[in-house]
């Protein structure tokens, strides 16, 4: 057992770009909650996911592998998560969430003791019909923060005093933006209805273009709703942890999957490009008992948190990652990287992040050539260059695991048609 905490807890947030929270800067006060927690943990400020998009993003970060090796060209998970790392260890795991990418459809249920995708394939038929009649008729397509937290609390109750291994993945700052009546007017002075919301949303992600100033206030409105009441309930778990004695006895993890853009570059939501609007992510890491207050600057990847994990363990962190918990270097060069879009599903995209700029580049896997943009310098375009010859002789596994039934590609497809995938 790691002599530094007896629980590990990652928190984690789908579509939270950082610069959208407070405690980074923000000029609205959108993350009280979290801005608290930074008080007593070490805030990385230049903290870069390793993907721009959840089915390359959540792999890597439970994994500490780049998505190339994380999942395999069908997105199954293709290797071990830190729940197994943590299981094998001892400790009881569980996870819930409600992101359909995410499921046990695809593998993600590995190493977890309980795993709450709030799908219902696999359950009685009868409840599962009633339950998709419901959310209809809530206009639900995913769990709340509320729930997310209800249930993952039932189980830390239903355990003794064992070595646990928490992961809650909230969805509520995910398009589309509507957030709960009581939040709806945090930022503008008129509701909006769900449905509005969500063909606003839809559109900007389908016809950006459209998308006049106006809107695109809007959309910010909306999302910034969603971040305060996501920080809300982030400020009830965390209470509840504390109350039940865990906190102090736990190393505490919050980030993001990824950011979402507003135009910035000509795109709404996140497509898989790996501009910094959806690269850079909120990284709060708390060790038992707190710190005062730090601040690193030096750039870290979502990698880390699997190695600091693994570390705490006395296990390997793997090649390039570091403990975040541990001595980091003044400056440090970290790599994002995703696979094109559907229709260019031959590129893989790559960057190369410093503290003082990037570097991108796009790699045909058909011709095996590699093409520049913009790079801030000589030396972090040969960086890059290297790396992505490295992925290129390790990454790239085809995971050739059997596909699902058809009751369970029709639950996830009616999830993301609710949450503007299918567009």
């Amino acid at each position: 057992m790691p002599a530094d905490w007896d629980h590990v807890i990652l928190l984690s947030a789908d579509a939270l770009r950082a610069d959208h929270l407070s405690c980074y800067g923000y000029h609205r006060d959108t993350s009280p909650i979290l801005d608290e927690l930074a008080t007593e943990s070490i805030r990385f400020t230049n903290a870069y996911s390793a993907s721009s998009h959840t089915r390359e993003a959540v792999p890597a970060l439970l994994t500490g592998e780049y998505p190339d090796t994380a999942v395999g060209d069908d997105f199954r998970l293709a290797t071990e998560t830190v729940a197994s790392t943590l299981s094998s260890a001892g400790y009881a795991t569980a996870g819930f969430h409600s992101n359909p990418f995410i499921s046990r459809a695809y593998g993600f249920d590995r190493g977890f003791d309980t795993f709450d995708d709030d799908m219902h394939f696999g359950s009685n038929k009868l409840l599962a019909l009633a339950q998709r009649a419901l959310d209809k008729l809530r206009n639900r397509h995913y769990a709340r923060a509320t729930e997310i937290n209800e249930r993952s609390l039932d189980w830390l109750d239903s355990r003794g005093d064992e070595p646990l291994f928490l992961w809650n993945h909230y969805l509520d700052t995910h398009g589309p933006y509507e957030p709960p009546s009581e939040y709806a007017t945090e930022y503008r002075a008129s509701t909006v209805s769900d449905r509005e919301a969500q063909s606003l949303y839809r559109r900007a992600i389908r016809d950006p273009e459209s998308i006049s100033e106006d809107e695109r206030a809007l959309l910010i409105d909306l999302y910034d709703a969603e971040i305060r009441y996501n920080d809300a309930k982030l400020g009830e778990m965390l209470t509840a942890l504390r109350d039940r004695g865990l906190l102090e006895r736990s190393l505490l993890v919050f980030t993001s999957d990824h950011g979402d853009a507003f135009g910035e570059h000509g795109y709404y939501e996140h497509p898989r490009y790996l501009h910094e609007e959806i690269t850079r992510v909120p990284l709060l890491v708390r060790p038992p008992g707190g710190v005062d207050g730090e601040t690193v600057s030096t750039p870290v990847s979502t990698l880390d948190i699997a190695a600091t994990i693994r570390a705490g363990l006395d296990r390997e962190v793997g090649e390039g990652r570091v403990s975040l918990l541990g001595e980091l270097p003044a400056e440090r060069t970290v790599f994002v990287q995703a696979r094109g879009e559907d229709e260019h599903s031959h590129l893989r995209r790559y960057a190369a992040r410093r503290s003082d700029g990037a570097c991108f580049c796009e790699r045909d896997r058909e011709t095996e050539t590699v093409e520049f943009g913009e790079c801030s310098g000589r030396e972090l375009r040969e960086e890059l260059d290297a790396h992505v010859e490295a992925r290129v002789r390790e990454g790239g596994e085809t995971n050739d695991a059997a596909g699902e039934d058809d009751a369970v590609d029709e639950e996830i497809e009616r999830r993301l048609s609710a949450l503007g995938y299918k567009e």
